[in-house]
């Protein structure tokens, strides 16, 4: 890429903000867990509402305008990690100056007979028969597992690393529940094979906001700022509408099936960074189970294909391997509240993970984060890489 060329040059993410996470926040709605995180976000950018001529939060984004009186602004249409690259796209084009990106969840799950809502979509295959999200990550566990030897073992390795990351952190909703052991992970009840419960994500509430605006400004404001590197997406249809299978091909070859979503966009976010895999510094990996991240340390290309499992169990994974991933605790400990929360969350560790101002497990020297969201089960992976240095 020709210097000056990279398209977020010019943008930098000036503030993020976690609120308070918890299996249950009774004192808040969605809006309000929103509204506090925006607020949060632009106190740790030193910014105000009237700063702000950009909103992204998904279904909220015009309702949020309005109620803020922020209008006229732009409007973010994007979901999980591409809201940031869509408000950096904005920004560097001119369609805004101060755009914040946020989302928060709280008093949708209410059912706890059942499983949570975004699980169990009213699809074909769900109602009648079950094919719930659990369900559907097994089967391209199972099939990994089969072809490649993948054991419960290495998934147990996984979780339990995962989970003592937020057992350590003080803001995770499951701080404290541990340590947790390999063999902890698999004399949990079984849920869908080959996952015990502990190898699921969590639910709770909770919610999140990034401010993003110009590199120039972001200098003068007082945290240090950082820049979205690169950002791709892959996608091979609707989520859990179609019974997933590892081999599924797209158009192109045999070489881009489902099992191996994220393969594309991981390839071209680095390619936009102009950096390679021993760049990085830390993964911040999206969990929603625990294959997931060896599949996506495969699909990613940080280890080749059916090398996943020994490789996390070769302790690669932990906090002072060559490669952590999920800091916080992510989906398992720290907080999965919701869709886009969950997965701006992963963002957000990555952003404090290169300004170094984790609250635990920060990786110490970390100047290069990689951030992930989806997954194999929901036949998409999005990729983003952030740092220090202005590309």
């Amino acid at each position: 890429m020709a210097p000056g060329s990279h398209p977020y040059r010019d943008v930098a993410v000036a503030g993020v903000f976690n609120t308070a996470q918890a299996r249950r926040l009774p004192d808040h709605t969605s809006v309000s867990v929103t509204v506090e995180a925006i607020h949060g976000a632009l106190a740790d950018a030193g910014l105000g509402l009237d700063d702000v001529d950009g909103v992204s939060a998904a279904d909220l984004s015009a309702k949020l305008i309005y109620d803020l009186r922020l209008g006229p602004a732009w409007r973010g249409t994007q979901y999980g990690l591409g809201m940031i690259a869509e408000a950096a796209s904005a920004i560097a084009s001119g369609m805004c100056d101060v755009a914040v990106v946020a989302s928060g969840e709280a008093g949708v799950y209410t059912d706890h007979a059942a499983t949570a809502p975004w699980t169990r979509p009213e699809n074909e295959f769900v109602i009648p028969w079950g094919l719930f999200t659990a369900a559907e990550f097994a089967l391209i566990a199972r099939r990994h597992m089969i072809r490649y030897g993948t054991t419960e073992e290495q998934l147990a390795t996984v979780a339990a690393t995962i989970r003592n990351n937020g057992h350590v952190n003080p803001e995770a909703v499951y701080h404290g529940r541990g340590p947790f052991t390999p063999a902890d992970i698999l004399a949990s009840r079984p849920i869908a094979e080959p996952f015990h419960l502990l190898d699921c994500a969590m639910t709770s509430e909770g919610g999140c906001a990034l401010v993003l605006t110009s590199a120039d400004r972001a200098r003068d404001l007082p945290s240090a700022p950082v820049y979205l590197l690169g950002m791709a997406a892959d996608c091979h249809g609707p989520a859990y509408q179609h019974p997933p299978a590892y081999d599924l091909a797209g158009r192109r070859d045999d070489e881009h099936v489902v099992g191996s979503v994220g393969r594309r966009a991981a390839d071209r976010a680095f390619r936009t960074a102009g950096l390679g895999r021993s760049d990085v510094d830390v993964l911040e990996l999206y969990d929603p189970f625990s294959f997931e991240v060896i599949r996506q340390l495969e699909a990613f290309g940080f280890c080749e294909p059916g090398e996943g499992g020994p490789f996390v169990a070769d302790g690669h994974i932990a906090p002072d391997g060559k490669h952590p991933i999920t800091t916080d605790g992510g989906l398992m400990s720290y907080s999965h509240a919701g869709s886009n929360p969950q997965m701006l969350q992963r963002a957000i560790r990555a952003v404090q993970q290169v300004r170094g101002t984790c609250v635990s497990t920060q990786i110490p020297g970390a100047r290069v984060a990689l951030a992930s969201a989806g997954g194999s089960g929901a036949l998409f992976n999005q990729v983003a890489l952030f740092g220090t240095e202005r590309p």
